[in-house]
């Protein structure tokens, strides 16, 4: 089953200068959407467009899908 990757809004913070803190407040998101990026797991569209805003970006500038092949 595809699996959610945020190793691009890691990065993109790091260029921007921003900690998960700042763009927690910044996108007025919970702590618990940021404990969810950490992990992988899937936001909401509403949740991800918030952190577009804050960031300038598109959303697949943030994450990308990543296909886990059970089938070998």
């Amino acid at each position: 089953m595809p699996t959610m990757n945020y190793n691009k809004l890691w990065k993109m913070l790091i260029d921007k200068g921003m900690n998960k803190k700042d763009l927690r407040l910044a996108a007025g998101v919970s702590t618990a959407v940021i404990a969810k990026l950490g992990k992988g797991d899937n936001l909401t569209t509403d949740v991800l467009l918030k952190l577009c805003n804050v960031l300038d970006c598109d959303i697949s500038d943030i994450c990308e899908v990543v296909r886990n092949d059970s089938k070998k």
